[in-house]
């Protein structure tokens, strides 16, 4: 479903829907009702690990330019926010092949990481972990426990890294 804002000529595309999660996959991701990548918090604090993974990868690469927690800066937009309408496909192709915004008042440039495998093999994480951020179901601390990496996991990111 796309909707048009006729006052700024601007598409949106629904966003990432119900982020329940229904479905556990073998390397430990956990998929909503629609097959998208989501979170997992149980009743103790426990996150899954994509969500630990991704709070982890976001503070390695990403919170220099969008601040803290995923909450922005003068530099770059919260992402925080910009997951409530943004779909996972969305957010794919934006991390792996930038994005310029240009306006008479700005010029916002968001670099392709497609090619740099410190973020390209964790941009499940990412979302996840964005997700959860902007859905509030996780504030700003750390996650102090956490579901352990499964074999299946540490296979797929050796994989993608190049480890034999």
């Amino acid at each position: 479903m796309m909707i048009f804002v006729a006052s700024g000529g601007v598409a949106v595309a629904e966003g990432p829907g119900d982020p329940t999660a229904v479905k556990k996959e073998d390397d430990g991701k956990w998929l909503d009702k629609e097959g998208n990548p989501t979170y997992k918090i149980s009743a103790d604090g426990t996150v899954d690990w994509f969500t630990y993974s991704g709070y982890r990868r976001y503070h390695s690469d990403c919170h220099v330019c969008h601040g803290p927690d995923g909450m922005g800066s003068t530099y770059a937009p919260a992402l925080k926010d910009s997951l409530k309408t943004m779909s996972y496909g969305d957010f794919l192709g934006v991390v792996a092949s930038g994005r310029k915004n240009i306006s008479t008042a700005s010029e916002n440039v968001m670099p392709a990481f497609g090619d740099n495998p410190n973020v390209a093999c964790y941009m499940d994480d990412l979302y996840v972990y964005l997700r959860a951020r902007s859905t509030e179901a996780w504030g700003r601390q750390r996650p102090s426990k956490k579901e352990e990496k499964t074999e299946a996991y540490t296979k797929a990111e050796d994989a993608c890294m190049g480890k034999k």
